[in-house]
């Protein structure tokens, strides 16, 4: 494990490499799954601000679910996600011809519409963080729907580089550069 301030950090995120393949998973990752998108408290305002400018690039069954539910709804935790629709994908995915899965969010923020990406969980994906008092567990999350994607790429830490940084701040991520290459150093010994 790494230390970094409050964070324990799994060394999968030195070790394992990881890169999206929207040409073989067709965004399943927004997909799948028993919930929406877990969210930050701030980030449910920050939906309800830019739901507007969103709207148009959501699904009508999209759009109707956020109408029902809200941009937030508890999740198996009783902690804020996005809403699904019929149970399934994120009420914030639309379909690009090819039936790829993308976030409306992150198309609206793309077109400079917003200057809100998407939520900070999506970003850090196939990082979970889960706060735990006192102190957080930053993990990698291995799921079949992105077999294809492990082993490729750049290690996570320097895949998820940006959305880390956002999460966590520059001095944060500094550090865990240092305990990176700690890590590295003693597993060599």
């Amino acid at each position: 494990m790494l230390i970094v301030k409050d964070c324990i950090i799994s060394e999968d995120i030195a070790e394992q490499r990881f890169c999206c393949d929207l040409a073989q998973c067709h965004g399943q990752c927004c997909v799948e799954g028993d919930c929406g998108a877990p969210l930050e408290e701030s980030e449910v305002a920050i939906l309800q601000r830019v739901l507007p400018i969103v709207e148009p690039y959501m699904t009508e069954k999209g759009r109707a679910a956020v109408a029902r539910e809200g941009v937030s709804v508890p999740d198996n935790a009783d902690e804020p996600s996005t809403p699904l629709v019929d149970g399934r994908e994120c009420a914030f995915v639309a379909w690009g011809s090819d039936g790829t899965a993308y976030c409306t969010i992150e198309q609206a923020y793309r077109d400079g519409k917003t200057d809100f990406r998407k939520p900070v969980s999506c970003h850090l994906y196939p990082l979970r963080v889960d706060c735990y008092g006192e102190f957080t567990a930053v993990n990698y999350h291995r799921w079949v729907v992105c077999r294809c994607a492990a082993g490729k790429g750049e290690p996570l830490y320097l895949m998820l580089k940006e959305p880390l940084i956002r999460k966590f701040g520059q001095a944060w991520y500094d550090e865990l550069l240092e305990a990176i290459q700690d890590y590295t150093l003693r597993k060599k010994q």
